[in-house]
């Protein structure tokens, strides 16, 4: 836990709650938790749910690694405690969106499981959910779109994950979608299908015959 080096502060009590948003909108605010080896297909899998829950009505947003570190996180590098913070602030800034009665997703390698579990701790139960996107590393440098695993076997990127550092895969996540295995369709539709099993929205209605 960072400590709080500011002074003469007071936590303000809202008068809009979380539960209040969701009353209002129709479904819950929630983290989508995004996780996997570097090429495995969060990002991509991350935007096509968001167009997915825009186009049924909910307000959903990407928070994606590369895109935050371009401004919010580009004082970070790669370093294993760089990659501490930056995990740090977005699941900060994850659990502030989902307050607002936003679905946010997030995708992030996040390799280590310290950093997840307190991610989801800012966050109270049934409101995060950790997806873990599972892809052989085989599977992720044949995709490669970067270029980048070739570049670290080269010893050209340095402290890269799934080569030169390490990833700790999830114990326990709530969903694991093998991004290998199915397409993309597939895997929206099972993240889909467990939303609505957990009743964080509603079913669509059945289509007329």
């Amino acid at each position: 836990m960072t400590a709080v080096k500011s002074t003469n502060i007071t936590w303000h009590k809202p008068l809009v709650t979380q539960v209040d948003r969701d009353h209002r909108n129709g479904y819950k605010g929630v983290v989508l938790w995004f996780t996997g080896l570097p090429s495995s297909g969060k990002s991509t899998l991350a935007h096509q749910v968001e167009r997915s829950l825009f186009d049924r009505g909910c307000n959903a947003y990407v928070l994606d690694g590369d895109n935050l570190r371009h401004r919010l996180n580009k004082d970070l590098s790669f370093s294993p405690e760089d990659r501490t913070e930056n995990i740090r602030r977005i699941g900060e800034v994850a659990n502030l969106f989902s307050d607002a009665g936003i679905i946010v997703i997030s995708a992030f390698i996040s390799p280590y499981r310290n950093d997840r579990a307190q991610a989801r701790a800012l966050n109270d139960p049934g409101r995060f959910f950790e997806v873990y996107c599972k892809c052989s590393l085989e599977a992720c440098e044949q995709r490669d779109p970067k270029g980048l695993y070739r570049r670290a076997r080269k010893g050209e990127v340095k402290g890269f994950t799934g080569v030169t550092a390490p990833y700790e895969e999830p114990e326990d996540p709530e969903i694991v979608i093998e991004t290998d295995q199915h397409s993309l369709d597939e895997c929206v539709s099972k993240i889909l299908s467990f939303l609505e099993e957990q009743g964080v929205m509603p079913a669509p209605p059945p289509q007329s015959p």
